[in-house]
């Protein structure tokens, strides 16, 4: 610790050259994704059968908007988070796991947010279906709250408290 006992900074962090970073922060990021696509896929998965019940045609044309969106939603969420292994596909070898660990990250970033307006929009449904009740709106809006709390909200807090400079 010859720095800090002369008055310098302490390094922090870890000592890796920029490519043992890569590839740690890529064993990182593709497992954070192993769990989003799984919940995404089942998600898609229970929503892709939704139409072929006999419920469905008894839905309001709203409830239906609601059903095709949500669908969409679903299939641009499972795009996304399955986007960083075909990156990782694509472009391996080609010396640039740095950048391509990044756009994985922008997509996996994308496909989260996806996945909350998906699940919501899904909870929206169900509950209009279940309940018809004017409280839904609000119980959803609750639940996108605690999602932005839970999925961003305290990330980003934790990222300001302990890594912001004092």
């Amino acid at each position: 610790m010859p720095d800090a006992e002369q008055g310098g900074s302490m390094r922090r962090g870890r000592n890796e050259s920029e490519e043992e970073r890569a590839d740690r922060m890529w064993t990182e990021l593709i497992q954070e994704v192993r769990v989003a696509q799984m919940g995404v896929q089942i998600l898609f998965g229970f929503l892709l059968t939704v139409v072929f019940t006999p419920t469905y045609e008894g839905l309001s044309g709203t409830d239906k908007n609601i059903y095709i969106v949500t669908v969409v939603l679903g299939a641009c969420a499972t795009g996304a988070l399955i986007g960083p292994v075909t990156l990782h596909r694509l472009v391996s070898g080609r010396r640039i796991k740095p950048q391509a660990v990044q756009w994985a990250s922008q997509l996996t970033l994308l496909g989260l947010a996806l996945l909350l307006v998906t699940t919501s929009s899904s909870l929206l449904l169900i509950l209009r279906v279940a309940t018809q009740d004017d409280y839904v709106p609000y119980l959803v809006a609750g639940v996108v709250f605690w999602y932005l709390l839970c999925w961003f909200g305290l990330p980003v807090w934790a990222r300001h408290r302990h890594t912001t400079r004092r």
